[in-house]
Formats: C-alpha cells, sequence, structure tokens
C-alpha cells in the first residue's frame, strides 16, 4: 500500500532582524543622547556651583575690601546676588530635566545616584528661593529704613540688629546651598561610565 505524503505546514513568516548598520545607528543615537544629557547636566552645575563659589571667596570680599560698606557696595552685592540666584533656578531648572530624562534611560543602580542628585538640587532650589525672595527683601527693608548705609547706624540699633542677623542667616543659606552642589558634583563624579561596544 503506497503512503501518503505528509504535509508539512509551511513557517510563519519571521520579522527579519535589524542589520548590523541599523543596529550601530540605534546604539550611536541611545550614545549620543546620554552624551548630551551628561553634558547638559554637568554645565549647569558648573555654572551654578561655579557662581557660589565666585561670589563668595572673590567678589564680595574684593567688593569689600575696594568700596568699603557704603551703598554702592550694597548695591554691587545686591544685584550680583540677585543675578547669581536667577541664573541658579535657571541652572537648576534645566539639571532637573536632563537629569529625569537620563533617568529614564539608565541602570537601577545609576537611577539611584541620579534620584539622590535630583534631591539635592531640589534642596539648592529651594534655599535659593529662601533667599531670593525671603531674606534680601527683608534686608533690604532694614537698610531703607537705616537710610541707605546701614553700616552708619550703631550695632544696638533694632534695624541694625534685626539686618545682621539676616545677613548671617542668608550667608548660612547660601553656604548650605554650595555644600549641596558640591556634593551633587561628588555624586557625578561616583556615576559608572558607559559600557564600551567590542569591536568585532
Amino acid at each position: 500500500m503506497p503512503q501518503r505524503g505528509i504535509i508539512v505546514p509551511a513557517p510563519a513568516p519571521r520579522t527579519p532582524p535589524l542589520s548590523s548598520r541599523e543596529t550601530l545607528r540605534t546604539y550611536e543615537y541611545h550614545e549620543s543622547m546620554n552624551v548630551f544629557l551628561r553634558a547638559l547636566r554637568l554645565l549647569a552645575i558648573v555654572i551654578w556651583v561655579g557662581g557660589l563659589i565666585f561670589f563668595a571667596f572673590v567678589e564680595a570680599p574684593t567688593a569689600f575690601k575696594v568700596m568699603g560698606t557704603d551703598r554702592q557696595f550694597a548695591l554691587l552685592i545686591n544685584g550680583s546676588i540677585t543675578t547669581l540666584n536667577r541664573l541658579g533656578l535657571a541652572a537648576g531648572l534645566i539639571f532637573l530635566i536632563a537629569t529625569l530624562l537620563l533617568w529614564f534611560r539608565s541602570s537601577p543602580h545609576l537611577r539611584k545616584l541620579l534620584l539622590a542628585q535630583m534631591v539635592l538640587v531640589v534642596l539648592m532650589i529651594a534655599a535659593t528661593i529662601y533667599v531670593q525672595h525671603g531674606i534680601i527683601p527683608a534686608m533690604e527693608r532694614d537698610r531703607t529704613t537705616a537710610g541707605g548705609d546701614i553700616a552708619a547706624v550703631p550695632s544696638t540699633n533694632p534695624t541694625r540688629a534685626d539686618f545682621d542677623r539676616l545677613h548671617a542667616l542668608s550667608e548660612k543659606v547660601e553656604g548650605a546651598a554650595l555644600l549641596l552642589g558640591l556634593a551633587v558634583v561628588i555624586l557625578m563624579a561616583a556615576e559608572p561610565g558607559p559600557p564600551r561596544r567590542l569591536e568585532s
């Protein structure tokens, strides 16, 4: 009795794999975006922390030695710290956006570091807002009450005492923001480098 042929169903069509060139393009695009986001974060934190260091250790001491404590000195310092705070807020926002985008593209270990950095930057932003919108306006009110030159008012005067208290508080808050920024830099230095692609 002749055997009947066994009909084998044809296999379902398979999606062809990506070519090596397409895979390479995807990899290069991914790495380029990571490099861009890392560079953006680095630029933002360098501008902010560098500005704080320059103001605290260069501009303010130099202006005090050259100009003393008169009205011109007050105007210079007030304008500088206001500009620095606005620049810092912009840099902090850019840092947060870039870090959040990088967080979605990172490994679980790196995500922990990125989350810690974002928390620190949020604290820096909060400190900056407090100084800019809380302490500085109060100091300017005291300066205006004192006639413009707070140094000419005796230290026992209540207005002078309040100004000195606010000034010391502003230094502590700005110093805390600087330390937080340095902590962010340290955490960024602890980030693992991108994996190297093995050449075939």
